[in-house]
This record gives C-alpha cells, structure tokens and sequence, in this order.
C-alpha cells in the first residue's frame, strides 16, 4: 500500500519513479497527485452512493476527456469488458460486492490512466464474490494496454492475473522476475508455502474425444488434462502444485498416472528437516519448463537424488487456470 501510495504522489519517500520515459519523482521534482495520470482501486469500492453506476462510470471519464485528454480507451469498450451493461441504470445499494468492485475498476480505467493502481481490491470480497471478478480482470489483463500494479497476499490471485512478481518483505524487495521464474526458485518463501507451485503457458494440441481429454503442449512436453479446453491452438495457463508433482529414477511399466514426462533435477532445497523442494526441468536435456517437486528427505536420500540427475517427473494433477472471456 505505501509504495501505491508513493506512485500516487499521496506519500512521499527517497527514490525516484518514472513512467514511460516521464519522471514523477526524482531528487529534483515532485509531480503532484493531480497531475499523475493514473486510476486508483481501492479494497472497497469507495463508489459515490447517490449516483447511478452510470454516473460512477463517467464521472472521472468527464473530468479528463472533457479537458481535452485524448480517450484511449473508450466507454463502450470498458462496459464491454466488465460486463456493466445490465448494471448501467441501477444504483450503488443494488449492487452486490464483486458488482461494485468491477464498477470501481471502470471508473478508474475511464479515466484514461497511463497506469492503473489496484490495492487489494478482492480483499473485501468472499470466496464466489472473488471468483466472479476474476474472470473480468483476466480480460482487462489480455485486451488492454495499460500497465497494472496490483498489491494482493492471495498467490491464487497473483497466478491468474500477473505477469511480473514482486516480492517485499518489510518494505524490501525480496525478488523481482517472471512469475514462473520465481515460484520455481526454491530458496524463496512462496515455495514454504503448502500450496506452492508453478503457474506455466500452454497451448492445447489436440483431444481425446474418446476419453474426454485435451493435449497441452508446454515447453519440453505434453499433458493430458480432462475436459475439452478449446480447439487447437488456444492458449491456456496451467497450475501444477509441488505436492503432485514425484519422481522416478525410471518410469513405472504400470500406472495410472496419465502424465509422466522426462526431466532434469536443476535444484533442490531441504525444507524443515523433513522435506526436499526440487526444481525439475522437463525434457531429456532439461531445457522446458521447471517443476516444483516436495518430496521427503527419506524417499530423497533412498533414491539417490541430486541435482543434474534425469528422472521421470510423474505429475498427479494438473489444474486449468481459468482465462476463458467471462459472460
């Protein structure tokens, strides 16, 4: 919050910020609020309740284009892209959580905002209010340009939205890098986490009809994943958690794991005493996309694992991570 805060120009620290070549803050200026081009969300909505959602969508669309900032993103596309058709006539008390939360985002994106700042915004939501946002802001993520800093303690939310992972820990950068990069760096502390795992692209490359399945390709194999995801070609983000995710010095002859693939042992780090995080890259040569892997120190040692060893990474479950258009 307090480095959104300092973007915004609301809070002011040492350091310097620059936006597209355009300095906000260095040693010798201080660009006001007022004068930064950005939309702020906050974790409630904070909408005005005496107006319609239409005049909540247009109220900072006026105050920029009708000062003559140029409308790079357009009011249809925005209520398009949110779902805020069936909404536009009603007001803020008729609106449930997630509702007024895609309301805020449109405001602020009508805006025109060189950079959009989102803090939280879920926080406040439950379980299916969350789940019915999140489809919205996935295709926010595909079909515009404008860049995103998006606060959130909710790795399933980082998952499905974000690109670029900064970590912080007591106001210090802990890591910086791609998603996929640092949730396979085992010395990290989203790898401690139990639920931890890699997010990884995909593209579907055929079905099983016969069997219900669909083939992703990723970097350095394929997976058979249940249910049919799209004709062949469409691109598709995958979750595969460390704790589906064992390994083999040689491919069992009969099993019912569907996905067993060859790969790499790149990295491994001991975890309370008890456990090992491996990083496993696919392929023979281990050049595709890394795996995390928690396995026992007893199962570990009793295989004789160590990093650059192939084995055969069997992978229990894999689970779609939803970037279909919303309704």
């Amino acid at each position: 919050t307090t480095v959104l805060r300092c973007v915004a120009g609301l809070q002011r620290l040492d350091g310097r910020f620059a936006l597209d070549g355009e300095v906000w803050q260095d040693d010798d200026a201080f660009r006001p609020t007022h004068a930064r081009p950005i939309g702020y969300v906050f974790q409630e909505a904070s909408l005005f309740p005496h107006l319609s959602v239409r005049a909540n969508l247009l109220y900072g669309h006026r105050r920029t284009v009708g000062r003559g900032v140029p409308e790079t993103i357009r009011v249809d596309e925005v209520i398009e892209l949110l779902g805020l058709s069936r909404l536009f006539d009603r007001g803020v008390p008729h609106l449930s959580g997630g509702e007024r939360q895609r309301v805020a985002v449109g405001r602020a994106l009508l805006a025109q905002p060189k950079l959009l700042l989102m803090d939280e915004p879920l926080a406040a939501l439950d379980r299916f209010s969350k789940d019915e946002i999140l489809p919205y802001l996935e295709r926010l993520h595909d079909a515009l340009s404008v860049p995103v800093l998006y606060v959130s303690h909710d790795i399933a939310e980082v998952e499905r939205l974000a690109d670029h992972l900064v970590l912080l820990k007591e106001g210090r950068v802990v890591a910086s890098g791609p998603v996929q990069e640092l949730q396979a760096d085992p010395t990290l502390p989203i790898a401690r986490m139990p639920e931890a795992g890699v997010t990884l692209p995909a593209t579907v490359a055929g079905h099983e009809p016969a069997y219900g399945l669909t083939a992703l390709a990723l970097a350095g194999g394929r997976l058979l994943v249940p249910g049919d995801l799209g004709a062949e070609g469409t691109p598709r983000r995958v979750r595969i958690a460390a704790s589906d995710v064992s390994l083999a010095r040689r491919p069992a002859p009969d099993s019912t794991i569907l996905n067993v693939l060859p790969g790499r042992i790149a990295a491994a780090e001991p975890q309370d005493g008890v456990q090992v995080m491996a990083v496993v890259a696919l392929g023979e040569d281990g050049a595709g996309a890394r795996l995390l892997a928690r396995v026992t120190r007893k199962s570990w040692d009793a295989l004789g694992l160590a990093p650059g060893q192939p084995v055969f990474v069997q992978i229990k479950g894999v689970a779609l991570v939803n970037r279909e258009a919303a309704s």
